[in-house]
């Protein structure tokens, strides 16, 4: 199979994260990274990898060498996402959006892999919708959810500049993701960084009502189904308890360990991102082949 060309927008964590895990990969060849600072140590560690460097943005990249990526990752902030999907649409290069921006469709691996795979900007809504969907998305297979809310708490040290200034796009994109790829009626979403040293593994509380009597030994089936779906791609995914159902109520405890390709083991929240991302990829790729 010919491997698809790939250029990665953004060189700080998760762009360096997502390279590593890239170059790993059978039918995706990461070629380019497109920065703004060719001296930074994302843009170095590209090049030692021999990918093709780009310090002037997408837009340089647009001018100087387009046929070089046949498929762009963002992995910048919701704002200079804006920018950066219209560049891509006048190329028609496929985006695949690691910010909250939220212009193309949600895709969580394990719950809409295929839906949306034809499309040129897909969205892989956030690394608490990563985490947490897939449980919402489980229990409703089983009964209607009539309420969704989660809990992502991470390390302040894996939440960098992007994370930061992203917050209020983190909650709005979640929440729109708990509803619209979990299923629930209404969705809420909260994001913690916990300054604590040593760093946390990033962890997820999820809260669900569903409409009756929960199915007990049915939604304990489905979640355990959906964990083991997502550790075919996140191995460091798992339940941290026993999920607890108490009548029309179910509460999920998650923990994620990052798998440590460039960013340290607890952050999880940025490797969830990256491996989903890469997942996603590779199916595009598969199709296309």
């Amino acid at each position: 199979m010919v491997k698809i060309k790939a250029g990665i927008i953004g060189s700080g964590n998760i762009g360096s994260d997502l390279m590593m895990k890239l170059l790993r990969s059978k039918v995706i060849e990461p070629t380019v990274m497109i920065g703004l600072d060719n001296q930074s140590e994302g843009m170095k560690r590209a090049r030692e990898h021999g990918l093709k460097t780009f310090a002037g943005g997408i837009d340089q990249w647009a001018q100087e060498a387009p046929d070089t990526a046949d498929i762009l990752f963002d992995a910048t902030s919701a704002n200079a996402h804006i920018h950066n999907n219209q560049v891509a649409e006048q190329l028609g290069k496929v985006m695949l959006d690691l910010t909250p921006a939220a212009i193309g469709p949600f895709v969580i691996p394990p719950v809409n892999l295929t839906e949306h795979i034809m499309k040129r900007n897909i969205n892989m809504v956030t690394c608490g919708g990563q985490a947490t969907v897939p449980i919402i998305a489980a229990i409703n297979s089983v009964q209607p959810v009539a309420y969704g809310e989660i809990i992502a708490t991470i390390s302040s040290k894996s939440a960098g500049p992007g994370t930061r200034a992203n917050i209020d796009e983190f909650t709005e994109t979640t929440s729109k993701a708990i509803e619209e790829i979990g299923g629930a009626k209404k969705g809420r979403a909260i994001i913690i960084l916990n300054p604590a040293d040593p760093p946390i593994l990033m962890r997820d509380t999820v809260r669900v009502l569903v409409e009756n009597q929960a199915k007990v030994t049915e939604i304990l089936s489905a979640i355990e189904a959906m964990v083991q779906a997502v550790q075919e791609y996140v191995p460091g995914y798992h339940l941290r308890t026993e999920p607890i159902i108490e009548d029309k109520e179910i509460t999920v405890f998650l923990e994620v360990e990052g798998a440590g390709d460039y960013l340290p083991n607890y952050a999880g929240n940025l490797d969830i991102m990256t491996s989903a991302a890469t997942r996603v990829a590779e199916k595009i790729a598969q199709m296309n082949g």
